[in-house]
């Protein structure tokens, strides 16, 4: 079977435990971030996971498949919001994170077994966003970016 996936690389100022602690543990630190959004989990391997909005509802959910912390995390992943998106199945986000001297090189790869995938075009405009504020927030204590769809207004971000 195809497959699309959606690789992207960044390299943060700070140490894989802060890194991960940023990744899974703390829900409001999460939403600073993400633009509100954070996601629920205990973070070991076959916990359930979910993505909750803004608004309290759970746009993505699945399952932990791998957790070694603070390395790597797997997360079986469906998205919900979307019926076009959520026809596509599972797709799987795979999260590495390697020392690289006073930095932690941080590689997320998302894929999913169809081609095309518009849930993998999806996620491609979002990670950069989301993992710039991510980097933003951790090296300087604030994020660069207060919206998510810059420039856009909210009917055409929505489609």
């Amino acid at each position: 079977m195809a497959r699309s996936s959606f690789v992207y690389v960044t390299y943060i100022r700070t140490t894989p435990e802060k890194l991960w602690s940023a990744l899974t543990d703390d829900a409001e630190f999460m939403k600073q971030y993400w633009f509100g959004v954070h996601c629920e989990s205990q973070w070991t391997p076959g916990s359930p996971w979910k993505m909750v909005s803004v608004t309290g509802q759970i746009t993505d959910a699945g399952e932990i498949v791998a957790s070694e912390p603070p390395r790597r995390l797997m997360i079986r992943w469906r998205h919900l919001n979307k019926p076009e998106l959520e026809a596509e199945g599972e797709s799987l986000c795979a999260m590495e994170l390697e020392p690289c001297g006073s930095a932690v090189r941080l590689s997320i790869t998302h894929t999913i077994e169809r081609e095309p995938s518009g849930f993998i075009v999806a996620v491609s405009g979002g990670w950069p966003k989301i993992l710039s504020n991510l980097k933003s927030l951790l090296e300087s204590g604030s994020i660069a970016l207060q919206d998510p769809y810059p420039g856009q207004n909210t009917a055409s971000a929505n489609r």
